[in-house]
Formats: structure tokens, sequence, C-alpha cells
């Protein structure tokens, strides 16, 4: 089953429960995504991790992501849709997903649905099968209606993971614009404080509010961001080693060979080595 709709823009919305057989759009690359396990289990690689979802798990992932499906054994959905159908840069005051579901990094958010939100979850996609159906001029803003739904019922159930309460929405409405910043500068900022001066707060004050919500530190957050872009690059591209360390910001290759056997515990050929062997023994 899959159900797709495409606008005269070229926004795209597709719900299908065999995303991992359908290769154009495992490679299409503008595509952020939903992948809900109904039933059973699935494993993935996303990047260069290996994650297995259980029943009733959901995790959200940017058009960045690499999938590889590694076994399916029950049924799933995958919610698709790419920023000309909707922007989530521009909807943030809608959704306020922008930093929080939506990243660059390969540290994948996984959200467990409770019976509520499963039910709630089921009838959100079986109103966009309904719609899909409904081919008349009302039906790209309802299926926009719909996506909208899914993705802040997604929200909620991730800030009842982090316990974020209404009274702590502007405090962590500044960790999510760090969290974007990161994503957009991370080549050529990878300082807290040049965050800090963007955000008009301390590197202390943003150190503060990522502890209060037990998250990685400020600098963390930019070390893993280019970690994952370098792993992308080294595992997913022609490109040398000297190309990424220039495309990722460092100076030489040295800085950037020191910067990579520092964050991940091992260089860049160990690397490099170890995943392709993975691979090729599986």
């Amino acid at each position: 089953m899959e159900f797709a709709h495409i606008t005269p823009l070229k926004g795209n919305i597709i719900l299908t429960d065999a995303f991992h057989l359908n290769a154009s759009l495992l490679n299409d690359k503008n595509l952020y995504k939903f992948l809900w396990v109904t039933e059973g289990r699935v494993s993935l690689e996303i990047d260069y991790v290996g994650i297995t979802l259980e029943k009733n798990e959901v995790i959200p992932l940017s058009s960045l992501h690499h999938i590889v499906f590694k076994e399916v054994e029950g049924k799933y959905l995958t919610l698709l849709f790419n920023s000309n159908f909707y922007c989530i840069f521009k909807s943030d005051d809608d959704v306020s997903c922008n930093g929080f579901l939506f990243t660059g990094t390969s540290n994948i958010m996984k959200l467990r649905l409770s019976d509520m939100y499963s039910s709630l979850l089921e009838k959100i996609t079986s109103d966009l099968y309904q719609e899909y159906n409904n081919e008349d001029s009302l039906q790209e803003e309802m299926l926009r209606l719909h996506l909208k739904r899914f993705i802040i019922t997604c929200t909620r159930i991730a800030r009842e993971k982090f316990a974020i309460e209404p009274r702590n929405e502007n405090t962590f409405y500044i960790i999510r614009q760090y969290f974007t910043l990161v994503d957009k500068y991370f080549r050529e900022k990878k300082q807290v404080k040049d965050y800090a001066n963007m955000l008009h707060r301390s590197p202390k004050t943003l150190t503060n509010l990522f502890q209060l919500y037990n998250l990685p530190s400020p600098l963390h957050i930019i070390h893993e961001r280019i970690e994952a872009e370098a792993k992308r690059l080294l595992l997913y591209s022609s490109k040398t080693v000297k190309e990424i360390s220039g495309i990722l910001g460092f100076e030489d290759i040295a800085t950037f060979s020191r910067f990579f056997k520092r964050s991940t515990g091992e260089n860049i050929s160990q690397f490099r080595s170890r995943v392709l062997s993975n691979r090729s023994s599986q």
C-alpha cells in the first residue's frame, strides 16, 4: 500500500507500508520521515548506526539520514514529506519541531507510544488514507492539516519524554534554536560562545539549560554534529579526506584527523574499514 500526493510546486507527501521496497523513495534526499512500527519489529541501519524498533515505537528522521533496512519482522508505516509540501522552518510556530524532532545528528530520537497516542496516530493515518481519495481543490490543504496533526502529536510525545512543561516553554525554545543554529553553522562555528552570542545568552546559561533537560553539553552537540557529517561524507561520498576536512571547516587534514580520533576513539581509516567490513559480512 502506498499513497502519494504531488502538488504543482513539487511538494510531496507519501504514506506507505513498504518503504523498504521503494528504491526511489529510499534514495530521495529531500524527504523528512516518520517511521512507525505497528506490529513486530524492524531492524535498520541509520547512517552508520544499527537500531531496532519494536511495536509502537516511532522515529523522526531528517532528509540527511541514510536508511538501510536490515530486517522487517512485522508491519510498519512511513509518513514522508518534503519542504515544498510542508516547511518545518517556516511553520515552527505551528508545530514547534524544528531543532527538536528533526536535526542533523545521528543520535536518533526513539519515541515510545502509549495506547492513547497509538490510537491517536491510527486516527490521523486513517484520515490521511481517506483524504487521498478526495480529489478536489481542498485535498492538498486537508493532507497538510493531517500531516501537521501527526507532527504535533509526535512533538507532544517527545516533550513528555524530556519532561518539558508549559512553564519551561521559553527556555526549551532556546535549546531548539541552538540545535537549529548548530545545524546551519557547524562548518564555520565550532565554539559555544559563537552560538551564545547569536542567542544573546552566555555560554554558562546555555550549559545550565542543557543540564536542566539532561542533555549533552552545548559543546558536545557541536562536536556530535560535525562527527555525524564527517561520517556521512566518509561513508556515502567519493570525496577525499582532504576535501572533507575543507568542507567541515578544518584548517588542514591533521586537525580534522585529531578531531575525528578524539570524538570517535578510532582514526579515519579504522572507522571506514570497520564499517565497510561489517557491511560486507552481513
